[in-house]
This record gives structure tokens, sequence and C-alpha cells, in this order.
């Protein structure tokens, strides 16, 4: 099997396992990150849903679940960075997109809640 032949019949798999690359290393990146924006002011918003979050959550997160977090936008100041997490960042990766659309110019996606924990 050459490779274009493998490339047609695999690439699905393909651009799976490069997604979820990406949400890794995006992750890690914010993680790094998350000292300099909590310094900044960071609003931190978890948006699973408020049974999730009451079965664990860290401290100082905003719990504002997605489907609200349209409804909600007001508690949420565009004046400093957003970094936002859920249970794996998918839910948050929406959320992102959600915040960048209505005008929040600095969002981040730290994928699981877990790691806004020191």
């Amino acid at each position: 099997m050459d490779f274009s032949n493998a490339f047609k019949q695999y690439w699905p798999f393909l651009a799976l396992a490069l997604w979820f690359g990406y949400k890794w290393w995006n992750a890690r990146k914010v993680a790094g990150l998350l000292p300099e924006l909590r310094q900044r002011g960071a609003t931190l918003v978890d948006v699973r849903s408020a049974g999730e979050y009451a079965s664990g959550h860290a401290p100082g997160t905003l719990n504002v679940p997605l489907q609200e977090l349209s409804s909600r936008l007001g508690e949420i100041p565009k004046s400093s960075p957003v970094v936002v997490g859920c249970a794996s960042g998918s839910r948050s990766g929406m959320a992102k997109l959600l915040l960048k659309k209505n005008g929040y110019p600095d969002v981040y996606n730290i994928g699981t809640w877990r790691k806004f924990l020191p």
C-alpha cells in the first residue's frame, strides 16, 4: 500500500490524532501561562454543569455552565483575560469561541478544570 492510498483510507484517524494532540499541547501552554494570567486579573470560568462543579472545582473559579454562557456574559469582564475550563476541554473550546465572537479579546482554553489547581 502506498502513502497516497494509506492517507485516503486513514485520514480521519490522523485528523483525530492531530486534534487531540493540539488540545493537549494548547492546554499545557495555557497552564504554563496561568500564573501570569492570574497576575493580570484573569477571570477563571468553569463551564461545566452546576452538578459537575458542585462535585469538585478549583477555588476562585466562576461557574457559568456552557448552556447559560450567552445569557450571563455580563458577569465576565472584557477588560481582563478570561480562562475557560471544563471536564475535557471540548465545552471550554466552544465557550472560547462564543466569548471571542462576543468581543472578548483575550480568551484562553485551559482544557480540564483540574489545571486551574495550583
